[in-house]
């Protein structure tokens, strides 16, 4: 798991996002096809796994290429400053305990022909989208990331900060499950 500095700045998130892009290309890569189409325990597999993160990750960058004026119009402007991030954390892993779900965020259901290739598909839309994301946080300066907002589907409005903290949590929480799901987190 990874920390991430509080207050975090614009460049601390980019950082901690390529951190996390990293982990995770090493570990979902270093699944053999057939592993990594296969559910785990009757839970996602590693492949929808990612495929959730890509899907959960595209809006957030779409909205980050959205001109300001029009963020503001359709989400309206933050009141309050952005929220320390043990709160976010909290409330949303009580949402999870409480039966919150993917929604339509969950990865549809598909059988790939080709395992191999629809790995290799997979995992490069993954590296594509996080690196979209990161240069799409770039344009923006960092007193902005506090006064615009986003809706999350679980945790309501969230600054344009918590959003993108959240969306480096979200890999980890990702990453870290399948691990605890494998019996591989903490040397198990």
């Amino acid at each position: 798991m990874f920390t991430i500095p509080e207050p975090a700045t614009a460049q601390q998130i980019i950082a901690t996002l390529q951190r996390v892009e990293e982990e995770s290309v090493a570990y979902w890569s270093a699944f053999e096809p057939a592993t990594f189409f296969a559910k785990i325990d009757g839970h996602w597999s590693p492949a929808e796994n990612v495929r959730h993160l890509i899907k959960s990750i595209r809006p957030v960058t779409k909205a980050l290429g959205v001109p300001r004026l029009v963020l503001w119009f359709k989400f309206g402007k933050s009141r309050r400053s952005s929220q320390p991030w043990p709160e976010i954390q909290a409330r949303y892993r009580g949402l999870l305990a409480a039966g919150a779900d993917a929604g339509r965020f969950a990865p549809s259901e598909r059988e790939e022909p080709d395992p191999e290739a629809g790995k290799a598909r997979i995992m490069g839309q993954f590296v594509q989208v996080n690196r979209e994301l990161r240069t799409a946080i770039t344009k923006w300066p960092d007193p902005s990331l506090d006064r615009y907002q986003l809706p999350h589907p679980l945790l309501g409005n969230l600054t344009l900060r918590e959003m993108l903290i959240f969306t480096a949590y979200h890999q980890t929480h990702h990453l870290d499950g399948v691990k605890r799901r494998r019996g591989e987190l903490h040397g198990e």
